[in-house]
């Protein structure tokens, strides 16, 4: 008879994750091209809420790359490029038992559409993956994290154009091919379905290059799963061991009221996220899908062989979790919920949430599920001890590993956490550095000024602890 688990299983993944954008640095270093991240500008006089780049036309792009004045602050990250052996210990000794960080596009076909790669650009991947590994860590390797290379967005149209997904195969073959028997752990794209907030960063779609930007996206995102199906199915030949994944933004919008309007629409704008899920779990596009493109004006258009390959579904699912909202039929978007205390850039706290969507994922999928990014960004105080006392940070996430457990215990088939940026890394939305989600400081502010020094935070220790007992010690 089933038995209830009492708590994490006992090969349970405590991780963290990174991108490679938001820490590497070393900006167009050893043949490096310019990415699309490359571009994010940090702006101290825009309002908290408007700091990202969510829709760019090629005039920015021009303005941003001619640019004698702006702050660009992923062009420096932390300087993990050159720091990652002492980092990756650090993050070792604290008991990580899986890293999750991404390769770059651009480090390794500068422009996207040539033939070779750069071999230096793999070299240095060589010896990252060295690292992980040596300090006891699984690495998980993301292939696309808001890395495309800008010439992608310049000279095509980016991932609205058929051959940018072309050029993604072949850059993904290279990598896989590469580190056969190192790495197990795959993911495709990182949140798939943020067409929204991160529009630029994750399509590479310039605004004014396209007649109907909303349309543009879809076909975008059509020629990403499709890839993404292509390179799972390839996966598998290359590796028999590779487990491959999918990754949405997670977070279930909740109905303002239970009036049957507010419901229905809440529903719907759920099934518009689930539905990245759907093609590349299922392997085929639902229904309510191709009814919400009749309504939008949306024609999107297949090639022949597109349905067949999307049939080479992902083997896992994995999502990000940071806050919840709440929707209403009077409006188009979902919006903040005021009933739930917020960090400083409104992104509510709401560990239930968590339990909510494993719960709503696991019955929808029956899949192995790994939580890829999960955190809090704060203001962090660097005493002149050198301590740093976070104990907000250890309440958030004390109170989200509790929801995990008890999900579970519900019968979710949870096999891996990622805390978001262990070590303080750039913001991917607003480019700064004073939004820090680390279990580790990194002395360095918004304009790349500081000494760089690390230093643990009392949630290093906190954490520490958590993985040595497998989340009973919380």
């Amino acid at each position: 008879m089933y038995q209830v688990p009492k708590g994490f299983p006992k090969d349970f993944l405590w991780g963290g994750a990174v991108a490679a954008n938001q820490c590497e640095g070393a900006y167009e270093y050893e043949g490096k091209g310019t990415s699309v991240a490359d571009i994010n500008e940090f702006r101290a006089d825009l309002p908290l809420e408007k700091r990202s780049n969510a829709e760019i036309s090629t005039s920015y792009i021009e303005e941003a790359l001619n640019s004698k004045t702006g702050v660009f602050p992923k062009r420096w990250g932390i300087n993990f490029k050159e720091t990652y052996p002492d980092d990756l210990k650090l993050l070792g000794d604290m008991g990580l038992k899986l890293f999750r960080t991404s390769i770059d596009w651009s480090r390794i076909f500068p422009n996207g559409d040539e033939l070779e790669p750069n071999e230096a650009g793999l070299q240095f991947y060589d010896k990252l993956i060295d690292e992980i590994i040596a300090n006891g860590m699984e690495p998980m390797i993301t292939l696309s994290h808001y890395e495309i290379p800008l010439n992608l967005t310049l000279k095509y149209q980016g991932w609205y154009s058929r051959e940018v997904a072309d050029f993604f195969i072949r850059y993904a073959k290279v990598i896989l091919d590469r580190y056969k028997g190192k790495v197990k752990y795959w993911i495709v794209i990182n949140q798939i379905n943020l067409i929204g907030h991160e529009s630029f960063n994750h399509l590479g779609i310039a605004e004014d290059k396209v007649d109907n930007l909303l349309e543009a996206k879809y076909q975008g995102v059509h020629h990403m799963m499709v890839a993404s199906a292509a390179v799972t199915e390839y996966a598998h030949q290359v590796d028999e061991n590779y487990e491959v994944g999918m990754m949405l933004c997670g977070g279930p919008e909740y109905a303002a009221t239970c009036q049957p309007e507010d419901v229905l629409a809440t529903l719907k704008i759920n099934q518009m996220q689930y539905f990245f899920a759907d093609v590349l779990l299922r392997g085929y596009y639902p229904g309510y899908a191709f009814r919400y493109f009749e309504e939008q004006g949306i024609k999107l258009t297949f090639a022949e062989e597109d349905e067949a390959v999307l049939k080479n579904t992902a083997d896992y699912m994995s999502f990000s979790y940071y806050y919840t909202q709440i929707c209403d039929a009077k409006h188009d978007e979902p919006y903040r919920n005021k009933e739930l205390p917020a960090n400083p850039w409104g992104w509510t706290i709401d560990p239930l949430g968590l339990r909510t969507l494993l719960n709503s994922f696991y019955d929808r999928y029956q899949c192995p599920i790994y939580i890829t990014e999960n955190g809090i960004g704060c203001y962090d105080k660097l005493e002149a001890d050198g301590t740093i006392h976070d104990d907000y940070r250890i309440d958030y996430y004390k109170a989200h590993i509790e929801q995990m457990k008890e999900a579970i215990k519900d019968g979710v088939d949870l096999r891996g956490y990622c805390a978001w940026g262990p070590i303080d890394i750039i913001s991917c939305s607003s480019s700064e550095m004073s939004k820090r989600y680390g279990f580790i400081y990194v002395d360095q502010d918004d304009y790349g000024k500081g000494s760089q020094k690390r230093y643990l935070k009392d949630s290093y220790a906190w954490m520490k602890q958590v993985i040595e007992t497998n989340g009973e010690a919380l």
